[in-house]
């Protein structure tokens, strides 16, 4: 019982994080098209790219401490090799508040934020992911048809986000690593020391390494978003012109 219970460990906390993370980061990329795109008018890719990539930076800085909480939320009971990580698995949180209050109280209201370097550098993700979805949409809309199917939607937004995931994957494992407490032996614990350490213990394939449940999480997860994501804002979108009328 206990070890089924384990694979849900820190799963209310993820949701919680998920939606204030998704919905910050879609209420500013749509921000940003309203105010810099006339209406009417189709973004560009470059556009999408800039757009996504602001967005994702105004998510990482409001959100970090969540995802740092979320880390350590899920490590909690886990048996490491690493003298670092397994100090920090004594440490028990009972939840999101309760880790927010304790990391800020023990280790400093800047620990909160670790691991926000690569996170920056990582919101090329979800702008990379929106490039590539809007770039396929545009390709499969027609004049005639304006709206693609759900299936569409849906194939399309895995195809976005299995092409994000794998370019910056290595630096999703250096920023679960700092968020999770991790330094190299020698006491540092920037992205560069910790992807060159990776490398002379592992090799470059240690660089990709869980990337397949990594994808497997990731890409259903984007695929069913972008389908809900399509058909809230057709909805709101289609209130918001009878209202206007």
């Amino acid at each position: 019982m206990v070890y089924r219970y384990s694979l849900y460990r820190g799963l209310l906390p993820v949701l919680s994080s998920l939606y204030c993370s998704n919905f910050l980061y879609f209420y500013t990329f749509n921000g940003l098209k309203a105010v810099f795109v006339g209406r009417g008018e189709a973004s560009t890719s470059l556009q999408d790219l800039l757009f996504g990539y602001l967005a994702g930076i105004v998510n990482v800085l409001m959100t970090t401490p969540l995802w740092v909480v979320n880390t350590r939320l899920k490590l909690q009971g886990a048996k490491f090799r690493t003298k670092e990580l397994e100090c920090s698995k004594t440490i028990k949180y009972k939840g999101i508040i309760d880790g927010l209050q304790r990391i800020c109280k023990e280790e400093g209201v800047m620990s909160l934020w670790s691991g926000t370097g690569p996170s920056l550098v990582l919101a090329g993700n979800p702008a990379i992911q929106f490039m590539v979805y809007e770039g396929i949409k545009k390709f499969l809309m027609t004049e005639d048809n304006k709206t693609l199917k759900k299936r569409q939607y849906f194939a399309v937004g895995a195809i976005a986000k299995a092409v994000a995931t794998i370019l910056t994957y290595p630096l999703q494992v250096a920023q679960c690593k700092q968020r999770s407490g991790f330094k190299t032996p020698s006491g540092k614990a920037d992205i560069l020391s910790l992807l060159a350490r990776l490398v002379r213990d592992q090799g470059f394939k240690g660089l990709y390494k869980g990337l397949e449940a990594k994808l497997l999480q990731t890409v259903a997860t984007a695929a069913l978003m972008f389908v809900a994501y399509e058909k809230i804002a057709a909805f709101i979108f289609s209130l918001l012109r009878r209202t206007s009328r």
